[in-house]
């Protein structure tokens, strides 16, 4: 008798879950269920920006609206707004935002960052589509997308332009090269400190900001008397191996390179402002270090034992300046300084209570 109990209520069961499965097949929509994709109301087409990297960059930019996508029955909608440069046809679409309204409003610094992995160059005006993906979330529908709008765009961005200076002492490896960095966009003065040793060069980036050989590259003309040239060039040789501090102007064709040792002076110090402490250049972090006693009085970096060039600190915030307020040691103590200059046209310090 159980087992007859049994089959009817297994018999019962399996009724309940057929049902079920038809109850849930009623509202599921097909692929081509014919529903209707959003719309956008703005931007409208060739609508243009260009953002301004001086503003607050939390300022709205761009608002995004679209009508709403319709499916066959009242379902949850979630909305992607999605960024690609025009041409592409969103082969690698760029997702600025994922949301359940209809709309979406961009502040300066996200437009900015969806334009640029879409692949807009600083500070030329590019294009992008932008479109709207739908989607219910579920496997039997697929997603609908709205028709795109294109828009212009002028991006920026605060890194500042670099070049390359492969080189004996890198193995001429363009990828690993270490950089110079100009004051800013549209100028063609570089700066950074190198170690060199031997025969290098100095190389531009490509249009992706890559640096490799075939992009143009600068030599010396043969007279190693600081002028470049671009063809019929020689490769520039520091004949001793050494931290340089360079400098290199694209646009005049000039360079100059200069052998800095470091070393650390001031109140602070054990021989007070009469004499350097020398300082050790590190090759694996690429920074000038010494370890010392100091007193809670005052120090400054300077180059060759001599005040031509030193580096002190204005805003007391561990960036350096040339010819910098002097540094304040904090307490007395045995110390570990490290002088970083080995980001061009950002050097820091750091000093560590052992």
């Amino acid at each position: 008798m159980k087992h007859i109990y049994k089959l009817i209520y297994l018999f019962c069961f399996t009724i309940f879950i057929w049902s079920c499965e038809d109850d849930i097949e009623l509202i599921q929509l097909s692929p081509d269920s014919g529903g209707v994709a959003a719309v956008i109301n703005t931007p409208l087409n060739n609508d243009t920006f260009v953002l301004n990297f001086e503003e607050s960059q939390t300022n709205p930019a761009i608002t995004i609206s679209w009508e709403r996508a319709s499916y066959e029955t009242a379902v949850v909608i979630s909305y992607s707004v999605e960024f690609a440069k025009t041409g592409t046809n969103f082969a690698e679409p760029v997702v600025a935002n994922v949301t359940t309204n209809t709309s979406f409003v961009m502040t300066i610094s996200e437009l900015n960052g969806a334009v640029s992995a879409a692949g807009l160059q600083p500070f030329v005006e590019g294009s992008v589509d932008v479109r709207i993906k739908s989607d219910i979330g579920t496997q039997s529908v697929l997603p609908q997308y709205s028709n795109p709008v294109t828009i212009l765009v002028t991006p920026f961005t605060t890194d500042l332009p670099t070049i390359a200076v492969p080189g004996n002492h890198q193995g001429w490896d363009p990828p690993t090269a270490p950089l110079l960095a100009s004051e800013a966009f549209g100028e063609t003065n570089y700066e950074g400190y190198v170690w060199l040793d031997g025969g290098h060069k100095f190389l531009g980036p490509d249009s992706s900001g890559d640096f490799n050989w075939g992009n143009i590259d600068w030599g010396d003309d043969g007279s190693f008397s600081g002028v470049l040239l671009v063809d019929g060039e020689v490769d520039l040789n520091a004949t001793t191996p050494g931290h340089y501090y360079i400098q290199v102007d694209t646009g005049a064709l000039t360079y100059s390179e200069t052998l800095y040792n470091w070393g650390l002076i001031g109140s602070g110090t054990p021989d007070n402002w009469d004499s350097d402490q020398d300082m050790t250049y590190d090759p694996a972090s690429k920074t000038w270090r010494i370890t010392l006693d100091l007193t809670a009085e005052e120090i400054k970096f300077r180059a060759n034992d001599d005040w031509a060039w030193n580096y002190g600190d204005n805003d007391a915030d561990g960036s350096l300046e040339i010819d910098g307020a002097n540094i304040t040691v904090p307490s007395g103590g045995n110390y570990t300084v490290v002088l970083d200059l080995s980001n061009p046209r950002e050097y820091t310090y750091s000093l560590t209570l052992n």
